[in-house]
């Protein structure tokens, strides 16, 4: 079964889901034009799988799309911009 990213906006954040099995979450919040990362969370069960690096990938894409500038506060998401330089334009000054 394939996995999907996707944006739960009444909840404020992205969400990574194989069909009905949540396994990851990126929270944020939006002001203007900037999208702050403030938490990322894998289910337990679900830990050293890269799934938060999915749901970050997923989540910095979709943010890119909209035209949003992005606030790595969460560390999780801060490294894996480290580890993605190429993306790096997309971080608010």
């Amino acid at each position: 079964m394939d996995m999907t990213v996707e944006d739960a906006p009444e909840s404020r954040r992205f969400e990574l889901r194989r069909g009905d099995e949540l396994l990851s979450v990126l929270d944020y919040r939006i002001s203007g034009d900037v999208i702050s990362f403030t938490r990322a969370f894998t289910n337990p069960a679900h830990r050293g799988h890269g799934y938060a690096a999915v749901v970050t990938e997923g989540a910095v894409d979709d943010a890119e799309r909209r035209g949003l500038r992005v606030v790595p506060m969460c560390w999780y998401v801060a490294q894996w911009f480290e580890e993605h330089p190429e993306r790096g334009a997309l971080i608010a000054a």
